[in-house]
């Protein structure tokens, strides 16, 4: 007799199940099913060992563990896009309370109060940030915030060109081009010192600082663009923010984040949250999550989520955008750092990333057999030419304690980018330095 599922909270799908299936499909068996994937693609035998008891099961765990290496005991000069800042311990001792442990997007606002004033909260904390009118609860992290801006400005312009830089994160070109490729969109790259679009152009995508550290041009860009009636779409280092003017006073049309500066850890890469922002005229085109607040039949201040129509669970395929969630448990840790730092304190982060990594480039540039490539200003990344490839400087500095940079050759020959933090000591610069000096 097959398990009944009224007996059972789960069990898997029955042979009798299967059997049905297969026939559905016209084949016998799961490996007639497969038979046109090549047998070298195909998931090997696992073979896993015998189980272990729960002792057991610690032990063989715990001698895994032993054999990774303590990053704390590293000096790290990595950036590109994921940062180690420095995160107030009361960020992760509010998320991790039971209240927000299953923080997704709220559906029913009478029973999900406290989730959706936070994520409104992290809404407005993101538009002081940016400077920006209106904001959604966030994306899936910064590369898909910055797709979805670029397919945000074609619906607004009704074009379908988008144009980069060439200065911008290649990770982020890429996702873009996934985005715009099954939608017929063209994707095309352009020096920052364009100073003429086609008529054709629906936006120009801007990272600020570049992928590269450098400042752009902001204002001039803005200039080209409103000539052309393109969208300015700006993609921010938040921590920077902290130092250099918001995407809003420079006129962007579009701007979005990686938000993992801001209170994130590093964790492989993540979860993570993208922040996304855009003038208010633009709102109904914006994707993602919005949470409003209103008030209720007694005069009671109520929120809830807005100006769902746009979403896929609503309009289906005339929707604007297939994201209708959020990153709310990411998110909140976000508008927990902002609120526990306030203004000055993004500020003095931001003055000290900026002054030690200057105090770096500085030290570096002295050093013979290095230079710095790039003339433009930069905040706290930049690009250090080596005598030798960044794959050899890498792993000579790893020997010694330390973290190196990014391989950005593409950009200078042996280009290595490197990264300051405030959570870089005067001590780890130095020893950098020295490090840099006994390898060349």
């Amino acid at each position: 007799m097959e398990p009944s599922s009224q007996s059972l909270p789960y069990f898997p799908i029955t042979e009798r199940e299967r059997r049905e299936m297969l026939a559905v499909v016209g084949v016998r068996s799961v490996q007639e099913l497969f038979q046109d994937i090549p047998v070298t693609h195909r998931t090997p035998p696992l073979n896993p060992p015998a189980p272990l008891s729960e002792l057991e099961l610690r032990q063989e765990l715990g001698s895994l563990a032993t054999q990774n290496s303590d990053p704390q005991g590293y000096a790290c000069f990595l950036g590109g896009g994921a940062y180690r800042h420095f995160i107030p311990a009361v960020v992760q001792q509010i998320a991790a309370r039971g209240e927000f442990a299953t923080c997704y997007t709220p559906y029913q606002p009478e029973v999900a109060q406290g989730t959706l004033q936070a994520t409104y909260e992290f809404q407005s904390l993101v538009c002081l940030l940016f400077g920006m009118e209106a904001a959604n609860a966030g994306m899936y992290d910064g590369a898909t915030g910055l797709a979805e801006a670029a397919l945000m400005a074609c619906r607004v312009t009704g074009r379908d060109h988008i144009f980069v830089l060439d200065t911008l994160s290649p990770r982020y070109r890429q996702v873009i081009e996934t985005y715009a490729l099954p939608q017929g969109l063209e994707v095309d790259s352009i020096s920052p010192q364009v100073r003429e679009l086609p008529s054709s152009a629906a936006c120009l995508v801007v990272q600020h600082p570049n992928f590269y550290g450098e400042l752009e041009e902001a204002d001039r860009l803005r200039e080209v663009t409103q000539r052309a009636g393109a969208l300015l779409v700006v993609s921010m280092y938040p921590t920077a923010m902290g130092l250099l003017r918001p995407p809003g006073a420079f006129g962007a049309d579009i701007a979005v984040a990686e938000a993992q500066p801001l209170g994130v850890p590093l964790s492989f890469g993540g979860p993570y949250v993208g922040l996304f922002t855009c003038r208010e005229r633009f709102l109904r085109q914006m994707p993602g999550r919005i949470v409003g607040r209103t008030g209720d039949s007694r005069g009671r201040t109520g929120y809830v989520l807005t100006l769902q129509t746009r979403e896929q669970h609503i309009r289906r395929e005339r929707a604007t955008s297939n994201i209708c969630t959020s990153e709310a448990l990411v998110g909140l840790s976000v508008a927990l750092y902002l609120a526990a730092l306030g203004a000055q304190g993004l500020r003095q982060v931001a003055e000290l990333c900026y002054h030690k990594a200057h105090y770096l480039a500085g030290r570096i540039a002295r050093v013979p057999g290095y230079s710095l490539p790039l003339a433009g200003h930069f905040f706290n990344e930049f690009v250090v030419r080596c005598p030798r490839s960044p794959r050899e400087m890498n792993q000579l500095l790893l020997e010694r304690g330390i973290i190196g940079g990014l391989d950005v050759s593409d950009r200078t020959t042996n280009g290595m980018l490197l990264c300051a933090t405030e959570m870089n000591s005067r001590k780890e610069l130095d020893r950098l330095v020295e490090a840099l000096e006994e390898v060349r």
